[in-house]
């Protein structure tokens, strides 16, 4: 099977990105489950009741559990060079500074989204207001067209619209991954993201000319990330890659 540029690939994405060629991707965005420690106490009612009415669609689509870490081998292999961006809670950080920083001598920034209407969830814990995107590079591009691009925290909300109208519960929002593809890559280059869901960052890509490949393994998220797609290029009179 030859993977091809602009398509999204309803697969798992370690199977996918085994096909891939080596050095055939010059930007990788992505936001691969994270790792969640369940509430169980005192589910039905009071607090504990909301944090598991908001890890309840997280833990029914498998995305509190982590992911197989050989991708991150596949995802390094077809890269030009490092040049990463990959969501994450704290609980991951120390597994990818050991990966990426440690093992494979990249430099590191990071990136954090601050939401201005977090869940009120703070019993016992600092609350939940953001979530951070790590930048890892070796010679990877990065270069802001400005001061307000160059900024490492977004202030934006929670976009309960966006998971509203794409049924994604991690879905990230689009002007930040926007900001990210503008910084880190170059018109005509290959964005990669092999955790798609439902296709923030192909939609990001096709609309500043770059191409894209996605891998996303549930159907549902497959198709709504097509349609998305679809719709993008539609609005821009480009003639569909599907």
């Amino acid at each position: 099977m030859t993977i091809e540029r602009n398509r999204i690939y309803c697969m798992d994405c370690l199977e996918g990105l085994r096909q891939m060629e080596d050095s055939s991707v010059d930007l990788v965005v992505t936001d691969p489950p994270y790792v969640i420690q369940h509430i169980h106490d005192n589910k039905g009612k009071g607090l504990g009741k909301d944090i598991f009415s908001y890890q309840k669609p997280l833990s029914d689509q498998n995305l509190t559990e982590g992911y197989d870490i050989r991708i991150l081998d596949e995802i390094f292999r077809v890269m030009r060079t490092p040049n990463l961006y990959i969501w994450c809670n704290a609980v991951q950080i120390p597994m990818y500074i050991g990966y990426f920083v440690v093992e494979r001598k990249c430099r590191m920034d990071i990136l954090i989204w601050h939401k201005t209407n977090p869940i009120p969830m703070c019993s016992n814990k600092w609350l939940s207001d953001k979530e951070y995107c790590l930048y890892f590079r070796k010679r990877g591009y990065c270069q802001p067209s400005g001061y307000a691009d160059a900024r490492t925290v977004w202030h934006l909300p929670t976009n309960i619209k966006d998971k509203k109208i794409y049924g994604h519960p991690t879905i990230k929002p689009l002007p930040i991954i926007e900001n990210i593809i503008r910084n880190s890559s170059r018109e005509g280059d290959v964005v990669l993201d092999p955790f798609m869901g439902s296709g923030t960052t192909a939609v990001a890509s096709a609309r500043n000319n770059r191409d894209f490949i996605g891998f996303e393994s549930n159907g549902r998220y497959h198709r709504t990330a097509l349609e998305r797609v679809m719709e993008e290029v539609s609005k821009r009179g480009d003639v569909s890659p599907f």
